[in-house]
């Protein structure tokens, strides 16, 4: 069995682990905080409160959308690399 790993793609493996993670916090957190909020202020009648987990998830959401980007879009280091690829190619195309 071969226990060496490639270090990109193990890289690649943990943010994608973390990233699962975070959204997953993200979910269970909010849906606590949104039950909280109805609890707290639902009526039969309707809705006397402001609805204050909004601005939580509009906060953490951004976090987690740049951190999805990051994870699943590359980083720069990986544009970086790409291009270093293709200028190489092309210098050894001449």
């Amino acid at each position: 069995m071969n226990d060496i790993k490639d270090e990109r793609l193990w890289v690649i493996a943990r943010k994608r682990a973390l990233f699962r993670k975070n959204l997953y916090s993200y979910i269970v957190v909010n849906i606590f905080l949104w039950l909280v909020w109805w609890f707290t202020t639902g009526n039969k009648t309707g809705f006397t409160g402001y609805p204050w987990p909004v601005w939580l998830m509009l906060g953490w959401g951004f976090g987690i959308v740049t951190q999805y980007y990051k994870t699943y879009h590359g980083s720069t280091s990986n544009v970086t690399n790409k291009e270093y690829e293709r200028l190489k190619r092309e210098q050894e195309g001449r």
